[in-house]
């Protein structure tokens, strides 16, 4: 029962806490309005807010050194008929499927993990589970240690 009461009050005091320190802060907007008027020229600031820089979504275009890589790698497979130019074009992605196809890949003619190492060109640990963790011995397998006997 005493440990009931103690987590309603905590709760209680929390809830107090939380409403007083909201109606305390004021809004950003509310905030950038009553800063006065920079007069002359604009004043920069020393550093960016970490909102300003928003990531970009998706996964980026290979740089033309690794297309011509890529390109490179179906070459020799035999997928790619033609000159390295560093330019994911029609040509490469028909070559691509046909890797993917004589693999038993997916032939989507995109790039993925599984198609850069069948390549030969993507990562040794992408598509790897994680490690196990080392199985402990267990104590009772160790030979025991010669204690010496009282006489």
């Amino acid at each position: 029962m005493r440990l009931r009461t103690s987590i309603t009050a905590g709760l209680a005091l929390l809830l107090t806490a939380g409403t007083a320190w909201s109606a305390t802060s004021t809004p950003r907007a509310a905030r950038s309005s009553a800063k006065p008027a920079a007069s002359g020229a604009s004043k920069s600031r020393g550093k960016r807010s970490r909102h300003s820089s928003r990531r970009e979504r998706g996964q980026k275009a290979p740089a033309p050194e690794r297309i011509s890589e890529i390109q490179q790698a179906l070459a020799k497979d035999g997928s790619f008929s033609g000159k390295p130019g560093g330019k994911w074009d029609d040509s490469t992605v028909e070559a691509m499927k046909k890797f993917q196809a004589g693999h038993g890949l997916n032939p989507s003619g995109k790039l993925d993990a599984v198609t850069l190492q069948k390549l030969g060109l993507g990562s040794q640990t992408a598509g790897v589970a994680a490690p196990m963790p080392p199985v402990a011995t267990s104590l009772l397998a160790t030979k025991p240690a010669q204690v010496p006997q009282r006489q």
